[in-house]
């Protein structure tokens, strides 16, 4: 019971340091185009993350199995110490990238902490290789190449598409009458509408009392839906991780999943910001549009994986579609410097999580 415990609380930790590190995943877009400031970015994202793992109870089952060790490790050990291992392995390490504000693939961290366990446990024989291969490092390789290449080919389309959008918005117009000589609190009535029309329109109208630009608005809910897909998908994967923890202790895998959730919803609210300012400003400029494409391109690989259940990386997906946003536009606008801190996290993010799992997988009995 007690190691159980121990394994939830350090899945716990993991979700929160996830939440931290990929709730810029979604909405960096929002901060690095203007469109909002950072503050209501990671709110935002925080409240669509969220959603969207408290939403894999029903959508993403498949993913909880995988990241469980299940047909991935040939003899799974007995007891709560391989994931015990597995757990510190991959959580040790995005805190460290987050606390350094590189954005790094929990994905792959929790992969490397069950081949470096597993190999710590079992040998090179305990791993079953080709499913490590075909469901898993290969859709972590393809997604952010495919991410890079539909953004960097259809983003022609997607401006020609959207961009006169910025020409137009919604409006709350107020709408009333009143009679002269009487009461004004008694017979005064103000109401509003929702209008659309043209953007210079809705500015020199003095009825209207908010506005927000069409595209502006489209922006806003491609970013919550690349922040509910990624907490669709990332989720199950963390959960899987604790299963038998949550197992032992007797908790339903809603409320393992709930617990998972608000974890992952504290990290995004309290720890996101480091590492979405670096998505948002030191990648590549990006106009609105531009950041709209990305989320397009990003909620959609995501959403089309997590229903599959393949375990692509929400970071390598939208941090590929945005920096293929910037090759479009002109190589020279790109931060390279950045870009090469960026690869090398991801290059690392395996072995190391392997390597610590690996040695703390030693220390306990059983294993």
């Amino acid at each position: 019971m007690t190691t159980a415990l121990l394994l939830l609380i350090l899945v716990a930790a993991l979700a929160y340091w996830n939440g931290a590190n990929d709730v810029s995943k979604g909405i960096a877009t929002l901060a690095g185009s203007g469109v909002a400031n950072l503050k209501t970015a990671v709110i935002w994202g925080t409240l669509c993350t969220v959603a969207g793992a408290l939403t894999a109870a029903v959508l993403a089952g498949k993913l909880v199995k995988a990241f469980s060790g299940s047909g991935l490790i040939t003899d799974m050990p007995v007891g709560h110490g391989f994931l015990l291992a597995v757990a510190i392995g991959s959580m040790v390490w995005v805190a460290i990238a987050t606390l350094t504000r590189l954005p790094v693939s929990t994905t792959h961290s929790i992969t490397g902490a069950l081949v470096g366990a597993g190999v710590a446990v079992g040998g090179w024989n305990g791993l079953n290789w080709d499913r490590l291969l075909d469901k898993f490092l290969i859709p972590l390789a393809v997604s952010p190449l495919l991410a890079l290449a539909l953004m960097y080919f259809l983003f022609p389309l997607f401006s020609f598409g959207f961009a006169r959008l910025q020409n137009y918005c919604l409006c709350l117009e107020k709408t009333g009458w009143s009679l002269s000589g009487q009461s004004a609190a008694a017979m005064t009535q103000e109401a509003t509408e929702m209008v659309a029309g043209k953007s210079t329109d809705c500015e020199c109208e003095p009825a209207v009392t908010h506005r927000l630009n069409i595209l502006d608005a489209l922006h806003w809910l491609s970013s919550g839906a690349v922040s509910f897909a990624r907490g669709l998908n990332d989720a199950p994967k963390i959960l899987g991780v604790g299963l038998a923890a949550s197992l032992t202790l007797n908790l339903d895998s809603g409320t393992a999943l709930f617990i998972v959730a608000l974890a992952m919803g504290l990290g995004s609210a309290f720890a996101g910001f480091k590492v979405t300012e670096t998505l948002a400003t030191k990648v590549t400029p990006m106009s609105p549009v531009q950041g709209f494409s990305a989320n397009l391109v990003t909620a959609f690989l995501v959403i089309i994986a997590s229903r599959m259940g393949v375990p692509v990386s929400t970071t390598h997906v939208s941090s590929s579609a945005i920096i293929g946003m910037g090759l479009k536009r002109d190589a020279k606008s790109v931060n390279w410097n950045t870009v090469r801190d960026m690869l090398l996290a991801w290059l690392v993010t395996l072995p190391i999580a392997a390597i610590i799992a690996a040695t703390v997988v030693s220390y306990f009995p059983g294993n």
